[in-house]
């Protein structure tokens, strides 16, 4: 939750676990002529944003693996690429919110800045700013309520627009410019500052990907500390239950274990980062040519034999907001994973949908490993809805099923869970990468 507040900072942090738990990257050994073979462990990473970790069994691979799937972006908002402006002696950088959001929810809280920028000199920068105890956070405002009555006639959805999440992020204006050049002080010396700390021209903006996103780190919430509050828990709580699964397994399995960790899952699974690229199926193409096995059919039966825990998130019973909920069929913090047979919206528009053999198989494999499991729909049938990856692994023909924590305001700037639920899929994931 700290290290990876972006998908690139999840990438680099898994990698680097990855290293150090004995994995190398497939595409270094296939440079290096190096067969792959059972036991081995490689990763692949796709543009900095996509990873895929495949510990090799002793079977066939056409056969299928096991896998486990969790997405690393989280809704934020993105910097724009002409986003620097002055207005009325107080700097802003523009943004485009990233995913589903309240945007209500994005005012007047500490804020940080996360990201790269690319130089046309071929360098990359590194930007983080807020998190750091010595660092300034960065801020959007929102009208003071002695003056809001017309504010708070607005619908929810209209209170704060899009083009009002403008990030406040200087007043100080630069000294000594030229009379032609006041009117755009503070600008100036926003722009001094960056270029003094990380050597970046205005026009870098233009190849930059900076998010913004709460600052401060994952907290114990409440007086008995049995939850978390933390920013990014859909999904990167599943994310990293699922990592954990994989780097502990030691011993050489007999299906192939893969964990998978995907980009672009908040706005459709789309670009060469998201589920619907090839980079999943590419990096499999290149495992079993390493193995000596490669063909069209091999590939094709390697996914449509595999069985995957989509490891996604769920929404967690709020009393507060019951009536958004079908009791019976709703997930509830602390009683464990959850399993959604399907997602979507009302009737099942966008729903991957298991099959009832397949749940009763992941049944059996919770149960033989006392994992603490539930099921749930994500509430009440004509009230909204969402979607994750497994429709689009489901495409391949492979077994899938959502599989993840319960969560209470999914997609608010600070989400919870429950730390016995975290647990709980931390034990699933390890035992559907063992038996399924």
């Amino acid at each position: 939750m700290d290290k990876g507040k972006t998908e690139r900072e999840c990438v680099a942090e898994i990698v680097k676990e990855a290293e150090a738990a004995g994995y190398e990257s497939l595409e270094s050994k296939l440079e290096k002529g190096e067969k792959i073979k059972a036991g081995d462990k490689v990763y692949a990473v796709g543009m900095k944003k996509i990873v895929a970790l495949f510990h090799v069994g002793t079977e066939e691979l056409s056969g299928g693996m096991s896998i486990l799937c969790a997405h690393i972006d989280s809704p934020r908002l993105d910097v724009k690429q002409n986003p620097l402006y002055e207005d009325t002696d107080l700097a802003y950088l523009d943004t485009h919110y990233y995913g589903g959001v309240k945007k209500y929810q994005w005012v007047t809280l500490p804020l940080a800045m996360h990201g790269v920028v690319a130089k046309k000199d071929g360098s990359i920068v590194e930007i983080s700013i807020g998190e750091d105890a010595e660092d300034p956070v960065l801020y959007i405002t929102d009208l003071l309520i002695h003056l809001s009555g017309k504010q708070l006639q607005k619908k929810a959805a209209e209170v704060i627009e899009g083009e009002m999440l403008d990030i406040l992020i200087g007043s100080r204006p630069l000294a000594e410019l030229p009379d032609d050049s006041k009117k755009d002080a503070v600008k100036q010396n926003v722009l001094k500052i960056l270029n003094e700390k990380y050597g970046i021209e205005e026009e870098d903006f233009l190849s930059a990907e900076l998010e913004i996103v709460p600052a401060g780190k994952a907290r114990d919430c409440g007086l008995d500390r049995s939850m978390i509050a933390a920013y990014g828990q859909d999904d990167r709580v599943c994310a990293y239950t699922s990592l954990a699964a994989m780097l502990e397994m030691e011993e050489t399995p007999k299906r192939t274990g893969c964990c998978l960790l995907v980009d672009k899952e908040e706005i459709g699974s789309v670009g060469a980062t998201g589920m619907q690229s090839r980079f999943f199926e590419n990096s499999v193409a290149e495992l079993l040519d390493g193995m000596g096995c490669y063909s069209e059919l091999a590939l094709r039966r390697a996914l449509r034999n595999s069985s995957m825990l989509s490891s996604d998130v769920s929404a967690g019973y709020d009393p507060a907001y019951g009536e958004a909920f079908e009791k019976k069929n709703a997930a509830y913090l602390g009683r464990g994973i959850v399993l959604n047979k399907f997602t979507g919206a009302r009737g099942k528009s966008g729903s991957n949908d298991a099959n009832a053999e397949y749940v009763a198989r992941v049944r059996r494999i919770f149960d033989d490993h006392n994992v603490a499991f539930q099921t749930a729909e994500l509430g009440k049938v004509d009230f909204g809805g969402g979607g994750t990856i497994a429709y689009i692994a489901a495409l391949y023909g492979m077994e899938v099923i959502d599989s993840g924590v319960a969560v209470l305001s999914m997609h608010a700037p600070w989400e919870v869970t429950s730390k016995a639920d975290v647990y709980e899929a931390y034990k699933a994931y390890k035992a559907f990468l063992l038996d399924a």
